[in-house]
């Protein structure tokens, strides 16, 4: 057999290959496995092996297909594949080129989410140490919703119904489709440029999975993480979980839930203000009642009950002195009496004119300095008598009367407790200008002796 009878490697494939495009049963094929060698290209391909227990076959994802992908292919996952096989004429291998793939078992979005959450988590963006405390008293608030629906109604009216005080920013943002996710990027990003909102409110009404897949989204969720301005997310109906909610500073079951945490209630401010006015009120009052209470402990005290006994001996030593510059001015006066005798006597034994002028001098200075010390002796006794008077008036608690306070006496006996009284005793209250006498009505002692 001549060499012209051979065909060569090329030719053989392409041969081959015609065979397989012409075979409609392997141009639009449905086939189940598992995922093996998943290799993601970085040109966007998706290289992997396709397996069971009985066989295997090579697969390939080209880009175009890849990028509709929700989720992202894992070593051993279940999937459905939509393709068809054919020949790789550089191998001369054939392999399956997929269209679609879809997760055995769970929706495409399903397991997109998981994985992304997985994802985050692991970054820390949902850790509680990240999340922004919500304004107690906001002056404005951002709403990142559509125009159009529900949400935005519910939003507002609630906010002007608890809190009419805060200003309401609107942000018109698309909340569902291809470029929902953009716009809600957009829209965080303005608003923290802007920086005039205290909180912000993101969210939308409720739907399908595939209507709530904007707020999945991993650049919506790294946008509400990165924002400066606390976020509330408010996506869909309670029993709705998003990325979002994830990593957003509070998560609100709905969007009427969402307004009403971002705002406190004014009916409850008014209340609580109210409250706090009937407490200080209360606080006020018992402390005049405490006041009240040393006020008349300090009026039954000791020094006010028994003035007498405090300023007595300062009367007694007022009296000693006195006595005592009395007999200190007789003693004085006798002295010099008796020296002018003997002057006198002298003058008379000695009669020479000179003698008797010269002892008359000295007896007029005698009488100057006697004058002179004893109005010395009795100006000096006079301060310290004026000093004494002025130390006794300070001490004397009788003057505090003058000020508004009274001293109580039982049958002439001054009373130091309200132990010594009890209901229907007759009570004088001396005041500074005059006496009362009252009945007593009630007496009631604290567990110190304190009246209550």
């Amino acid at each position: 057999m001549s060499s012209a009878s051979y065909l060569t490697v090329k030719a053989l494939t392409k041969y081959i290959k015609r065979k397989f495009d012409a075979d409609p049963h392997l141009r639009d094929v449905y086939v189940k496995g598992e995922l093996s060698n998943v290799k993601l290209h970085q040109s966007g391909h998706i290289y992997f092996t396709l397996k069971d227990d009985g066989a295997r076959i090579a697969a390939t994802m080209f880009k175009t297909a890849a990028t509709k992908l929700a989720f992202e292919p894992k070593e051993g996952m279940q999937v459905f594949i939509r393709g068809d096989v054919n020949v790789y004429e550089g191998y001369g291998t054939y392999q399956l080129y997929a269209q679609e793939m879809q997760p055995d078992g769970v929706g495409s979005l399903f397991v997109a989410f998981n994985q992304l959450k997985e994802q985050l988590q692991k970054e820390g963006l949902f850790k509680p140490e990240w999340k922004q405390p919500i304004p107690k008293f906001p002056g404005k608030i951002g709403v990142l919703t559509s125009t159009t629906g529900a949400a935005i109604r519910d939003i507002c009216t609630t906010l002007k119904r608890r809190y009419p005080l805060a200003e309401i920013l609107i942000y018109p943002t698309l909340v569902q489709g291809a470029q929902a996710s953009p716009s809600i990027v957009k829209n965080i990003e303005n608003a923290n440029r802007e920086a005039q909102c205290d909180v912000l409110i993101v969210g939308r009404g409720g739907g399908s999975i595939e209507d709530l897949w904007a707020f999945n989204e991993e650049a919506v969720a790294r946008a509400i993480f990165d924002s400066r301005i606390p976020i509330i997310s408010a996506v869909g109906h309670e029993t709705d979980t998003t990325i979002a909610d994830f990593v957003a500073d509070l998560r609100a079951p709905t969007p009427t839930a969402a307004a009403e945490m971002a705002v406190p209630d004014q009916q409850e401010l008014f209340q609580r203000v109210l409250t706090q006015k009937s407490q200080l009120h209360q606080i006020v009052r018992m402390q005049l009642i405490t006041e009240r209470q040393r006020l008349s402990k300090l009026q039954q005290s000791y020094p006010l009950a028994m003035p007498e006994r405090l300023y007595r001996p300062f009367t007694e030593k007022l009296a000693q002195l006195d006595t005592g510059l009395q007999k200190a001015m007789q003693v004085d006066l006798m002295k010099k009496s008796s020296q002018l005798q003997k002057l006198h006597g002298t003058v008379q034994q000695h009669s020479p004119k000179k003698a008797l002028a010269f002892h008359r001098r000295e007896l007029e200075v005698s009488t100057l300095q006697l004058t002179r010390a004893a109005q010395q002796y009795v100006a000096k006794q006079k301060q310290q008598f004026g000093a004494s008077v002025r130390t006794l008036e300070a001490l004397n608690p009788l003057a505090i009367l003058t000020r508004g306070f009274t001293v109580a006496y039982k049958e002439d006996k001054m009373l130091k407790s309200s132990a010594d009284l009890k209901p229907n005793d007759t009570v004088t209250l001396s005041f500074y200008d005059g006496k009362v006498i009252a009945e007593v009505k009630d007496v009631k002692l604290n567990s110190e002796g304190e009246l209550k």
